[in-house]
């Protein structure tokens, strides 16, 4: 059911429009009297590192709040529109359908958009938009649809997975729909994958990635991160590992790729969330660390120079910068990264309201910059007191209409904007491009046109000495589902470990009961077995090769153990493949390897650990019956940080599961909940502290959407469920703790926590 089909909603969201309305003209006549705050004004106050310069791509009126974009094939921009985001401090009308898709195109060829098409309007928070055939998904929480392009119009809509972003709310559910090197399509803030066959959709489970905005290296692996983080990554391919929910980590996914998570704005930044407590401004009142992290781009453009190439971006909207990132490879699939450089950023503002929240590699080779530009970019959901104040004082709410959309070039240059060659061999041609975008879109092209014909030209590309473009040749036959065996096999033993790694990865889309057998062999000879770096990704293969040939997968499996006992790497991917025989195989492993503090044996310990703590918890049903709207809240708040089974998630936040906190005192219970809490927490035992977690818990205190008896009932459901036992927490309790409490506006410490009775 759509959404202006549910009657139930229609007043809310009609009166939600007409507030906004009035505030949208308010905020033009407000802009209109305010000429420092046009585009012009604000690339004024911007600073870039030396040797490069922003230029405007894109303003309003011709576009308004972009959230996400993406590039079509004649090099026009297709932007997302989310103009429902908090009109004011309260949200009103954030449910109107007030978002769009519209498409930006430079008609005049000088870097600047001046055509808008609206695509598609009436949306409610849309978040994210990828192109494929003749087509485009569009995220609309919480659906994800697919329509067909007629003309630059929307034509027949088909509801893709009704479930897209069912939890969380507009800070935390899922975006950004990237289109991978692998063929499938991943979000952030999900783990769920999806992929066009025919005119079916599959969708998958994979690994839990991010927060807001996604994006891929070279070898097709991907990047990500959290509001506190700067850049998270995987080493290994996305659609390996992920299959035994017993373990809850993998080494290898989910990793701090760059842990230094200090910035350097240009200005004081008073206006952050939790701006008032100690350790989150310096001195100067300028943010310490990342707070609103977003958007990050491993940029594969070919305009910046060699030592830019594979470099990490993230935007930082509430301190008005972009970050730069080093990154270098270890070890074959091992990427750490360092911050470019110390007390200043590639590009900052002393524009409070240069809201950067997603970053984009261009056709033209140039970075591109989605500038919100707004005031407000806190949901109301943990909008504290003391940045309400920060808005009213500076009067933030206003504008709500502009947006902008920039590029960053090397000073002096006007790349111009290439648009993609139609014919099929100019497209396996493209393959070999410098420019990532450019590579990566001749794969979508070749693979959308289902055009065979063009199946020997690629084969060919298998053998160019141009790497990238070998690797895009490999899985542009595989989305074309020509890749035969013999090709599989000549990557896998190929010299080069990229070509290798490629191979690899590709293994599970071909493998069958008549082939497997090829496979088995290749994965069993003492060159690959014994490279450490294939070791892994053997591991991971072992799930494929199980149903169809349990021996060669047992064999191979004890094959990796007898080399890589002590790999970490090696033993999360083995015991990717044991879901609920962890025990039983652990048993059976000490016989022969009695030593516990192999990775292989600590792994296996702690996945069977987890395994026997699920079976003890409680029914969920008969839970969520009892508190239904302690529920609701759970997962639009609470969840997507601390898991559907309240077990926490890695580098977000800790357990609630059997947490003392949550099972203990209530006097120390009610203050986190309703204040939030600050710092590293112990929790059974373990203490939990950056980046680990993020060590920073907002409050929902100060929201209207939550009243005192919501409160109680959202503490009881999670005092209650899992292995959870509490007594009963009330609504008279929740509102006494409030009124002790009133006119604070910071978060607890445990240090605090502790000295109440």
């Amino acid at each position: 059911m759509s959404y202006l089909q549910q009657p139930n909603r229609k007043s809310k969201w009609r009166k939600g429009l007409l507030l906004c309305s009035v505030l949208c003209i308010s905020s033009l006549f407000y802009q209109c009297k305010n000429d420092e705050m046009s585009a012009e004004a604000s690339l004024k106050k911007m600073e870039v590192e030396k040797g490069f310069e922003v230029k405007l791509a894109a303003s309003e009126p011709l576009v308004s709040a972009p959230v996400a974009m993406t590039f079509d094939d004649r090099g026009r921009m297709w932007v997302v529109e989310m103009n429902g985001f908090m009109p004011d401090t309260l949200g009103t009308g954030e449910d109107a359908p007030s978002g769009k898709i519209v498409i930006l195109e430079d008609t005049d060829h000088d870097g600047v958009a001046d055509n808008r098409k609206i695509f598609l309007d009436s949306l409610q928070l849309p978040r994210a938009i990828c192109l494929i055939e003749n087509g485009a998904l569009v995220a609309e929480p919480p659906y994800l649809w697919y329509y067909e392009i007629k003309g630059d119009k929307a034509g027949k809509k088909t509801l893709v997975d009704s479930t897209y972003a069912d939890d969380g709310n507009v800070e935390h559910q899922p975006n950004g729909l990237l289109r991978a090197m692998d063929n499938w399509i991943y979000n952030a803030k999900s783990s769920t994958r999806y992929r066009k066959v025919g005119d079916q959709w599959k969708k998958e489970s994979t690994h839990f990635r991010g927060q807001w905005g996604v994006s891929q290296d070279n070898s097709g692996r991907l990047y990500y991160n959290h509001n506190s983080a700067n850049i998270l990554g995987d080493y290994f391919t996305p659609g390996l590992g992920s299959q035994n929910p017993n373990q809850k980590e993998i080494a290898g996914y989910n990793v701090a790729v760059v842990p230094d998570n200090r910035v350097y704005p240009a200005h004081a930044t008073p206006g952050v969330n939790r701006g008032y407590m100690e350790g989150i401004l310096d001195s100067n009142q300028r943010l310490v660390n990342f707070t609103a992290a977003c958007g990050p781009l491993i940029y594969r453009g070919n305009l910046f120079g060699e030592a830019y190439v594979q470099n990490g971006f993230v935007a930082e909207p509430s301190a008005n910068l972009i970050k730069r990132n080093i990154l270098k490879q270890e070890d074959g699939y091992i990427v750490s990264g360092e911050q470019a450089y110390q007390g200043k950023e590639f590009l900052s503002s002393v524009d409070e309201r240069f809201r950067p929240v997603n970053l984009n590699d261009g056709p033209d080779g140039a970075l591109y910059v989605l500038d919100m530009y707004r005031g407000i970019i806190q949901h109301k959901t943990y909008l504290t007191p003391y940045l309400k104040n920060e808005i009213k004082e500076r009067n933030l709410t206003l504008p709500l209409v502009c947006g902008r959309i920039y590029r960053i070039v090397p000073e002096g240059a006007n790349p111009v904007m290439k648009t993609m060659p139609q014919d099929p061999q100019q497209l396996v041609a493209a393959l070999a491009d410098p420019n990532g975008w450019i590579r990566d879109k001749a794969q979508q092209m070749l693979i959308d046109r289902k055009n065979k014909d063009v199946v020997p030209a690629l084969q060919k590309a298998l053998g160019s000495s141009n790497k990238l473009q070998a690797v895009h040749a490999l899985w542009t036959l595989e989305g074309l589902h020509e890749l035969t065996t013999e090709e599989v096999l000549a990557a896998v033993k190929s010299d080069s470990w990229a070509i290798r790694m490629q191979g690899l990865s590709v293994i599970p889309s071909v493998i069958n009961k008549q082939n497997s057998g090829a496979y088995i062999a290749a994965l069993n000879e003492k060159a690959l077995i014994g490279d450490k770096r294939a070791a892994p990704y053997i591991g991971f293969l072992v799930q494929f090769i199980q149903p169809l040939n349990p021996k060669a997968a047992s064999d191979l499996t004890q094959a990796l153990i007898k080399l890589y006992a002590n790999d970490k790497y090696v033993a999360g991917a083995i015991v990717s493949n044991l879901k609920d025989k962890e025990a039983a195989f652990h048993t059976e492993l000490l016989k022969k390897y009695p030593d516990t503090n192999l990775a292989i044996n600590t792994q296996l310990a702690k996945v069977a650990l987890n395994k026997a703590n699920e079976l003890l918890n409680k029914d969920p049903k008969v839970i969520e019956a009892r508190y239904p709207k302690g529920v609701l809240i759970y997962k639009s708040t609470c969840q997507t940080c601390h898991g559907p089974d309240g077990n926490g998630i890695k580098s977000l936040a800790p357990p609630l599961n059997k947490s003392e906190w949550v099972n203990g005192n209530k006097d120390k219970l009610i203050p986190i909940v309703l204040f939030g809490l600050t710092g590293p927490v112990p929790v059974n035992g373990h203490l939990y502290t950056k980046p680990e977690i993020m060590a920073d818990m907002p409050g929902i205190g100060a929201t209207e959407e939550f009243h005192d008896k919501d409160i109680a009932e959202l503490l009881n459901y999670i005092r209650n469920s899992w292995q959870n036992k509490a007594y009963k927490v009330t609504e008279s309790e929740v509102t006494a703790i409030r009124n002790l409490y009133k006119g604070r506006d910071k978060a607890f410490t445990v240090e605090e926590l502790s000295r109440i009775n």
